[in-house]
C-alpha cells in the first residue's frame, strides 16, 4: 500500500487553524505539465550537444561535467529558498519570475561567444529553473490529495519523460543540422510559460503569514522527520547516478566507444523515456499493490543492472537494453519519492519540503557531474559507467533500511 494521506492531512488541518490554507482555485493540468517541461529543458536540450559545444568553443571533454553542473549548482542553495518563498508570498510571482529568469539567461547562453561566458550563462539559468519542478509538484499537492494525488504525481513525472525522450532528440537532430546555437532557442518559450502563469494562478499570499523564525523552524522540523528525509536522501543519490553518468558520461561514452553523432546520440538518450512513461504513467496501480519501499529497492536495482549493461555493452542494441531497462527505474523512483514526500509534509511548509528535495537533487546533479567530468578525463568514459553504478548500490541500502514507513510528528506552527 501507498504512503496514506490522513497523518499528513490530520497535520495539515492544525496548520489551517493557526493560518488560512494556500490553495484556492485549481489550476490547469496543462499548466503544470507545461512549467514541468520548461523545466527540464534547462539539461535536456544540451546534453546530445555537449561534444558539439566543447568542440566548437575549444574545450577538451573533461570539461562536460562542469558545463552540465554549471546549470543546476545555483539550485543547490536556491531551491529551498524558491520553497519558502513560495509558502510565503504565493506561487504566482515566484514562478514567474523563475520562468522570466530561465529564458533570458538560456537566450544568453545561446549567444555566449566563449565557454567562459556560456558557463556563467548556464549558471544564471540555473537560478531560475531552481524553482521549476518543485513548485509544479508543489501545485499537485496543494490541490489534491490520496490516490488522486499519486496518480498526478505519476502523470507529471510521465509527461517529464516524455520530454526527456523528446528533447534530445530535437536538440540532436538542430545540433546536428543547425547547430547548437539554434537548439537553445527553444529555451524562449519559458517567456510564454510565464505569461501563462501569471494569467492562470490566484494572486494568493498568506493573510496572517508566521513569522520567517517560526517559517524556518517548521520547515526544518518538517525535513528533518525521518520520512521526509529519506525522500530526499534518496534523491540524491538518484540524482548523481542521472545526472552523474546518464547524461554527462553516457554522451561521451557513445561518441569514443561506438562513433555515434548527436543524432543518434539524443536517440539513445531519448530512449528510456519509452519505459520510463509507462512505469510512472501507471504510478497509482504500483502503488496500490506495492509499498513505497519495495518500489525504491526495485528501481535502485534496475538502475544497478542498467549502468552495468550500458557500460559493458558491446553494442548499441545491449546499449539500447540497458538504456531500456534504465527507464523503468527512473519512471517508477522519481514519481514514488516525490509522492511519499508532498504527501507527507503539511500545506504551510509543503513548498519547503519539496523545494529541499529538489535541493538535493541539484547538489546529486551538480556533484554528479562534476565527479562524472573527473573520471571521464582520468579513468575514460567506459570505466567511469562501470564504476559508477555502484551509486545504485546506496539507494538500495536506503530503500531497504530506510523509514519508508511510519507516522510522522506534528511541526513547529501547527497546533496539537
Amino acid at each position: 500500500m501507498p504512503i496514506p494521506g490522513p497523518v499528513s492531512e490530520a497535520i495539515s488541518d492544525r496548520v489551517a487553524g493557526a493560518y488560512p490554507p494556500v490553495v484556492s482555485r485549481r489550476p490547469p493540468l496543462q499548466l503544470i505539465f507545461a512549467i514541468t517541461l520548461t523545466g527540464i529543458l534547462n539539461n535536456t536540450l544540451i546534453t546530445p550537444a555537449i561534444p558539439d559545444i566543447l568542440a566548437d568553443l575549444g574545450a577538451p571533454s573533461g570539461r562536460s561535467g562542469i558545463l552540465v553542473a554549471a546549470g543546476s549548482v545555483a539550485g543547490i542553495v536556491l531551491a529551498p529558498v524558491i520553497g519558502l518563498l513560495a509558502d510565503r508570498f504565493g506561487r504566482r510571482i515566484v514562478l514567474t519570475t523563475c520562468l522570466v529568469i530561465f529564458g533570458a539567461f538560456g537566450l544568453g547562453g545561446a549567444l555566449a561567444p566563449t565557454f567562459e561566458l556560456l558557463l556563467a550563462a548556464r549558471f544564471l539559468q540555473g537560478v531560475g529553473s531552481a524553482g521549476l519542478i518543485n513548485l509544479a509538484v508543489v501545485l499537485i499537492g496543494d490541490h489534491w490529495s490520496g490516490f488522486e494525488r499519486t496518480k498526478l504525481v505519476g502523470r507529471n513525472s510521465a509527461v517529464l519523460t516524455v520530454g526527456l525522450a523528446a528533447l534530445p532528440l530535437l536538440s540532436g537532430t538542430i545540433t546536428e543540422v543547425l547547430g547548437w546555437r539554434a537548439a537553445f532557442s527553444i529555451y524562449t518559450l519559458a517567456f510564454g510559460t510565464a505569461g501563462w502563469v501569471w494569467l492562470s494562478l490566484d494572486r494568493y499570499r498568506p493573510v496572517e503569514p508566521p513569522t520567517l523564525r517560526d517559517q524556518l523552524s517548521g520547515a526544518s522540523e518538517v525535513v528533518r522527520t525521518p520520512l521526509i528525509a529519506m525522500t530526499i536522501l534518496s534523491g540524491f543519490f538518484v540524482f548523481v547516478a542521472i545526472f552523474g553518468l546518464m547524461l554527462t558520461v553516457l554522451p561521451v561514452y557513445l561518441a569514443e566507444r561506438f562513433g555515434l553523432g548527436a543524432s543518434a546520440r539524443g536517440l539513445l538518450i531519448s530512449l528510456p523515456a519509452v519505459t520510463s512513461t509507462l512505469t510512472a504513467f501507471n504510478q497509482s496501480r504500483i502503488r496500490s499493490r506495492f509499498s513505497a519501499r519495495a518500489v525504491v529497492v526495485v528501481g535502485s536495482l534496475g538502475l544497478l543492472v542498467a549502468f552495468l549493461t550500458l557500460g559493458l555493452a558491446p553494442s548499441v542494441l545491449v546499449v539500447a537494453i540497458g538504456a531500456l531497462i534504465y527507464g523503468a527505474s527512473e519512471g517508477a523512483l522519481i514519481p514514488t519519492l516525490q509522492d511519499v514526500n508532498v504527501s507527507t509534509a503539511p500545506d504551510l511548509h509543503r513548498g519547503a519540503a519539496v523545494a529541499v528535495w529538489v535541493g538535493a537533487a541539484r547538489l546529486g546533479q551538480t556533484g554528479g557531474s562534476l565527479i562524472a567530468g573527473v573520471g571521464i578525463g582520468m579513468i575514460g568514459s567506459q570505466q567511469t559507467l562501470v564504476i559508477g553504478s555502484s551509486v545504485a548500490a546506496a539507494v538500495v541500502l536506503i530503500g531497504w533500511f530506510g523509514p519508508f514507513t511510519g507516522p510522522v510528528p506534528a511541526v513547529a506552527g501547527s497546533r496539537a
